[in-house]
């Protein structure tokens, strides 16, 4: 049993530190919306500020009322992750990775909630005037662990309930 938790604590904590540290390097090496071209017409590090959800989510409602929806609903989302991941961690070792995904990257969004009421983003993709809504560390640990978990579901390799 210990083993199981050792992972969530790992893949986790993994996720946690690499989202803070690429986001503090972000803040303290670029101005907030300068950015930097990697891949010219394709790819840039742009320091950006999102008060919202995913894809700038409930960005516009207010300070009160995005704090509330967003810490409410990652404190559920987080409660449920962790009751899924004991259910499922010791028979269905990918899925338990891909939920550790999911609570670490949750978990490095949140403290960005509570220390400045915003997610930090940096990641940046385009091709011409298409572009895709910046993000982070941790929203790429949350898109890989629902991968994860849409697989498990699409080909019924979960858990009974």
């Amino acid at each position: 049993m210990k083993k199981i938790w050792l992972r969530l604590i790992l893949v986790s904590g993994c996720v946690i530190l690499a989202d803070q540290i690429t986001k503090y390097i972000i803040k303290i090496n670029l101005a907030l919306y300068d950015n930097i071209i990697v891949i010219e017409k394709f790819f840039n590090i742009t320091h950006i500020l999102n008060p919202g959800g995913a894809f700038g989510f409930f960005a516009s409602g207010s300070l009160e009322l995005r704090r509330f929806i967003f810490l409410f609903m990652s404190s559920v989302v987080a409660l449920f992750v962790l009751w899924f991941y004991k259910r499922c961690a010791a028979d269905f070792i990918v899925l338990s990775y891909g939920l550790a995904l999911i609570f670490g990257g949750a978990m490095g969004n949140l403290i960005d909630r509570f220390r400045y009421g915003k997610v930090v983003d940096f990641l940046d993709f385009y091709i011409g005037s298409a572009h895709w809504p910046a993000f982070n560390v941790a929203d790429s640990a949350i898109s890989i662990g629902m991968g994860i978990l849409i697989f498990h579901i699409l080909f019924k390799k979960i858990p009974e309930f």
